[in-house]
């Protein structure tokens, strides 16, 4: 299984740094650099990070753990029997407010199913009133309808019809109606299938293309039904609805099986628009709880028996118990104070407390900081002494190049002085010179840093830089394969391009001595919503689970005695914390490893552009 891990960024603060020559290469004491990796890194990881850490915890956990105690002993029970009392009164609230409605909502149904009750038998009536007629005159039909009349205004006409839906008698203010055939109209077919004698319809258009609904009767005689029917002015009918409406903001409205309203007040609804409430079945009745727009409504239901129609009463909570809902929140905002001012002092109280013990707690970490600092102080000094020492050997080359260069211009000594021997000896200097000048830069990476210069760069660029030249050929040569997988649309991101090629050249370089022999290297760039991954794989001997921890402590190295400082990965963890990013490892035991760069696309408005990046052009 492939090891995982994400790297715990220890806090060196913000800075560059070039990579670290490897102590081997010159001959450096590589026991005087474990022996020190070990004093500092025991002293300031542990001392400084884990003490750090451990006494923040420690003080934030005290005091959150004294605050939960006595939040408990006293704000807990207080809050408890709060909320049982606001919940018991909440629910009896509710249940009087429903069996109220529910009431109100069945005893404006019986009104409302008397009311159409009275219509069917004034109808009726006219079956046997004294100028019925099988052929009914315009006098008998207008008489028809002043009797209606007398007893409601909501009659608009009536008509008589025989069996195949044929108005053959008609009085009222659409004369266009008189013979009509209603033989497809919904309300007669129904009448005339049904067992019921009479039928009240849904509200609809009809010929006359205006709201009303029909009451219509069946009469068998001579073995022949007829049928009188009459159309009801459903304003009429609404305005008898509000007559019977209780209680201050409760409003009714009447709905067909199918949720569109009958009868509605023109602020709630329009006619024949579905209503945002459809009671269950189709008889009976109940009420339930809604919440449109967030706001609690009682909405109580009744079908009627005469009609297909369900009454719906709505009341809103706020209105309806208003004085109860004040008292409640005296109550609730008594109970909320009393708890503020008991939290507030409480938290005062710990505040205080806890805050003494940590100041004391944080002088004395901070003595112990400048302790550890002054073991670093001497970590980088007992470092620099053997780094002296090494300097000896690049200097002892230098003076004897020097000397042989003296010899060959004496003419006594007859030695070759020609320009190819001087130029010669001349590179040996060169050679000595940058030998000292990498020791001396490994020692100044370790004891401090100087601040980034951050500019908008093209990773993809940069990568080839790092590439391009000596260290491809130098990877060709030892039979590695580079292989390139970029981003073709990768963003720019804010960096400093110095810190982060050496952070590129560091992951090669660790990849390249990782192969024994032939081998690939791959490199490849991605991006995310909000990051860009620049990912180095090599197919070398990778490494095991406990390396993987230990590979960014400063002087760790997997490498072999004398190839290595172990201050590579350390330097590299630094200048990617400082510009937000991350470095993941994927590492296992002999299939190689992959090294993930994550920096955050952070782009700056008014930061120049780098362009074209140049190496040598870094300060």
């Amino acid at each position: 299984m492939a090891h995982y891990v994400q790297t715990e960024l220890l806090s060196q603060g913000p800075g560059w740094s070039l990579t670290p020559l490897g102590a081997g290469q010159f001959g450096m004491d590589t026991a005087l650099i474990r022996n020190t990796k070990h004093k500092y890194s025991h002293l300031y990881r542990d001392g400084v990070t884990d003490k750090a850490t451990n006494t923040g915890a420690y003080f934030k956990q005290l005091r959150l753990r004294i605050r939960i105690g006595l939040l408990m002993s006293f704000i807990v029970p207080l809050a408890a029997l709060s909320v049982y009392f606001h919940f018991q009164f909440n629910f009896t609230l509710k249940e009087t407010a429903k069996l109220n409605l529910n009431v109100i909502s069945e005893s404006q149904r019986n009104t409302i199913d008397l009311f159409l009750q009275e219509r069917v038998v004034n109808i009726f009536s006219l079956f046997h009133s004294v100028e019925f007629s099988l052929a009914p005159s315009i006098r008998n039909m207008q008489s028809y309808l002043q009797n209606l009349r007398r007893v409601s205004d909501a009659f608009i006409d009536v008509g008589f019809l025989d069996a195949d839906g044929l108005q053959i008698g008609y009085a009222g203010p659409f004369p266009y109606l008189q013979n009509k055939n209603y033989a497809n109209e919904e309300w007669f077919s129904d009448l005339m299938r049904q067992d019921r004698n009479h039928y009240i319809s849904d509200i609809y258009l009809g010929f006359r293309n205006k709201p009303h609904f029909t009451i219509a009767v069946r009469q068998m005689i001579d073995g022949n039904p007829y049928v009188m029917r009459s159309t009801l002015d459903p304003d009429k009918f609404y305005m008898f609805l509000r007559t019977i409406n209780r209680g201050k903001g409760v409003d009714s409205a009447l709905i067909n099986k199918a949720g569109a309203y009958q009868l509605v007040d023109p602020d709630r609804g329009k006619l024949f628009a579905l209503s945002d409430f459809i009671p269950p079945g189709i008889k009976g009745s109940g009420v339930q709880e809604v919440n449109p727009n967030g706001h609690s409504i009682l909405t109580a239901y009744a079908w009627l028996k005469e009609a297909p129609w369900a009454l719906i009463v709505r009341e809103p909570l706020n209105i309806a118990h208003a004085q109860i809902y004040r008292t409640r929140k005296i109550i609730i905002s008594g109970s909320v104070l009393i708890i503020v001012l008991t939290a507030a002092a409480i938290w005062s109280t710990t505040s205080k407390l806890i805050g003494k013990a940590q100041a004391g707690a944080e002088k004395h970490q901070e003595l112990q900081l400048q302790l550890l600092h002054a073991a670093k102080l001497a970590s980088v000094g007992e470092l620099a002494t053997g780094v002296a020492h090494e300097i000896n050997n690049p200097l002892a080359i230098i003076m004897a190049s020097s000397g042989v260069i003296r010899d060959m211009m004496d003419p006594e000594l007859k030695l070759d002085g020609s320009p190819e021997h001087i130029r010669k000896e001349l590179d040996n200097v060169d050679a000595a010179v940058l030998r000292a000048r990498g020791i001396t830069r490994q020692l100044l990476d370790y004891g401090r840093k100087t601040p980034p210069q951050p500019v908008l760069c093209d990773l993809n660029q940069l990568l080839d830089e790092v590439m391009s030249g000596f260290k491809e050929r130098e990877l060709k040569v030892a039979n590695i394969e580079i292989i390139r997988d970029y981003a073709p649309d990768l963003p720019k991101t804010l960096v400093d391009p110095d810190q982060i090629r050496q952070v590129f050249l560091n992951l090669i370089n660790n990849a390249g001595a990782a192969i024994d022999g032939s081998g690939t290297i791959s490199i490849s760039t991605s991006s995310g919503e909000r990051q860009i991954h620049v990912t180095v794989t090599d197919t070398g001997c990778g490494m095991t689970f406990d390396q993987i921890k230990k590979i960014f402590d400063p002087f760790f190295t997997t490498k072999q005695e004398g190839k290595g400082t172990g201050l590579g990965l350390s330097v590299s963890l630094s200048i990617i914390k400082s510009m937000g990013g991350t470095i993941d490892v994927q590492s296992m035991p002999g299939a190689g490893s992959a090294f993930t760069i994550s920096l955050p696309i952070n782009i700056t408005q008014g930061v120049k552009d780098a362009g074209p990046h140049n190496p040598a052009q870094r300060p």
